[in-house]
């Protein structure tokens, strides 16, 4: 799971309360044995203990111990009587990536002031991350504050409006404003989002500058553990890296030490912005006293790494040609390059341990003495902690076409220490697939219970967000909060794995796995596949939602 995933969930304190709802769409009765599945606690067990071996040596994208993993799901897979899904016949689908290590001697920022040249330090007062596009990054420019640098008509915010950046380097804040709704927010905050409206308006090059808020969240000083990660991105056809805006020549992120020296003879002091900030208010756009020249030299490699995809065919003559989707990201984060004894990030709850669920839940299906109308695919994902890359590469190349995938269930992260009676779908609001994955539940007494951290913005930060992008309703199913031990919490416990283990060398088979609780995932993931599989209609958004109205057109 990516590292901003669950930042400030360590606050969450109230368990919520389950809803369930009849689905009006419901399937018809299948057999009973499909009704009475048991998933199988050893052979989950056995593909954690594999998949988070230290031979794996956590997992990398693009890495051998990756390879291996692939291998060993794909060899999964077949054996239990799936067909291949990947290219060429093969259960594989290679994804070329361009892999870009920045020479961290390289940087050199300097700011042209009233007060004369200072040159910044690196990665002291900003850090910058590999230029994806070319070897030698550079630009050099006027600045412009561009407030947030968010373009959101929905919410009748633009702040490029009446501001002229055509030829100049922008300045924006990091994040969003807190009134945004925190999921349509978290869409429109992104890097992403905020770099195509930079690139629309014609800027050159790109400054995030920090805020009290995201020193909260997530400290300047933090993200200087980060600073030897590469930056990695999925090739397209021409060979050409996806997602990318080449005439943003160059990017950084500012302290707020380098950033007060931005705003030092301005219209408006940093301080002043930051006012605003704490008033929920929006600061309009104005040029900046300052000019910028700033380099940095990139070495690009390029690599390969496997999605595995394999196809369980639907028994419907019509509809087997519709596909559920079923993800879970095999990759990890490798090997630490700031840890003095154990180096490896094996990656067990994160995600192994969706991976084994994942293998377990397609088992189960191939067990079914009559399949499911709909066909499913079961598709193990690379990159998804390098940018969901692995399911962006899938969703917008799929090896079926990409008008039959129906509906995705993502499997990310779920925290198997301790039973549990609920789950939560994030996302589920947002179609019908909330009354699917509710009735699904019901067939092992589990109830569905809301997103206990809306704030978080959870729906936008997994993998199953490629799929939303292609129009696609999708949900994140993790184990929710409310133990069936009254004696156990299980916000703490959820707690003590993010505070110790996550995204550390501690993430690895000797944690206190919980089998019955990775039992109970397998079979709810396997109720609702069976649920979204046989219902007569496909899944679709609800009306009026953001999120079907903006990707599924």
């Amino acid at each position: 799971m990516r590292q901003i995933m669950y930042l400030g969930m360590l606050s969450a304190g109230l368990l919520l309360a389950g809803c369930q709802s009849a689905h009006q769409n419901a399937m018809p009765e299948t057999t009973a044995s499909a009704q009475n599945v048991k998933a199988d606690a050893g052979r989950i067990k056995s593909h954690l203990r594999f998949l988070s071996d230290d031979l794996l040596e956590g997992r990398d994208t693009g890495s051998r111990g990756h390879e291996i993993a692939s291998l060993y799901i794909a060899t999964e897979l077949e054996g239990y009587g799936l067909k291949p899904g990947g290219d060429n016949g093969s259960f594989l689908q290679r994804a070329p990536f361009r892999q870009a290590s920045l020479e961290q001697s390289s940087p050199s920022l300097v700011l042209e002031t009233a007060k004369g040249k200072v040159d910044l330090a690196y990665p002291k007062q900003y850090i910058t991350s590999a230029s994806a596009v070319s070897e030698l990054a550079s630009v050099k420019g006027q600045l412009v504050f561009a407030g947030y640098g968010i373009v959101a008509p929905e919410l009748e915010h633009d702040d490029y409006a009446d501001l002229d950046v055509k030829g100049k380097v922008v300045v924006v804040l990091s994040g969003k404003p807190a009134s945004f709704p925190s999921e349509e927010g978290a869409h429109f905050g992104s890097t992403n989002e905020k770099k195509r409206h930079a690139a629309e308006h014609g800027a050159i090059g790109y400054i995030t500058i920090t805020t009290p808020t995201a020193e909260k969240v997530r400290p300047y000083q933090n993200l200087l553990n980060y600073i030897h990660t590469p930056t990695v991105r999925w090739l397209d056809k021409s060979g050409q890296p996806a997602n990318v805006y080449p005439t943003l020549k160059n990017s950084a992120y500012l302290s707020q030490e380098a950033a007060e020296i931005l705003f030092a003879n301005a219209d408006m002091n940093l301080e002043q912005v930051y006012q605003l900030l704490e008033e929920d208010q929006s600061p309009k756009g104005f040029a900046l006293p300052v000019s910028i020249d700033f380099s940095k030299r990139s070495e690009h490699k390029t690599i390969s790494s496997p999605n595995v995809v394999a196809i369980l065919e639907g028994s419907d003559p019509e509809l087997k040609n519709e596909y559920i989707v079923y993800s879970a990201h095999s990759d990890h984060i490798g090997i630490a390059k700031t840890v003095k004894k154990d180096k490896i990030n094996n990656g067990a709850m994160d995600n192994a341990s969706g991976t084994s669920v994942l293998l377990e839940t397609a088992r189960l299906f191939s067990q079914m003495p009559q399949r499911p109308r709909r066909s499913i695919l079961f598709v193990a994902v690379t990159g998804e902690e390098k940018g969901l890359l692995g399911s962006d590469y899938f969703a917008q190349n799929p090896t079926v076409p990409k008008e039959a995938l129906v509906a995705n269930v993502n499997l990310d992260m779920p925290i198997l220490t301790y039973e549990f009676n609920d789950v939560i779908a994030f996302g589920a609001d947002h179609s019908d697939l909330k009354e699917s994955v509710s009735l699904a539940a019901q067939k092992i007494e589990l109830t569905l219970s809301p997103d206990p951290w809306p704030d978080q913005a959870l729906f936008t930060r997994s993998d199953h967000y490629s799929f939303v992008k292609q129009g696609i309703p999708s949900v994140f199913l993790v184990p929710g909060l409310q133990s069936a031990d009254p004696a156990v919490d299980g916000s703490k416990k959820f707690g003590e794995f993010l505070a110790t283990n996550y995204h550390k060398p501690g993430d690895d088979f000797n944690q206190p796995f919980n089998w019955k609780a990775a039992t109970k995932f397998a079979e709810v993931n396997y109720y609702i596949g069976l649920t979204l599989a046989n219902q007569a209609e496909r899944s679709s958004w609800n009306e009026g939602d953001f999120f079907g109205d903006t990707f599924s057109k």
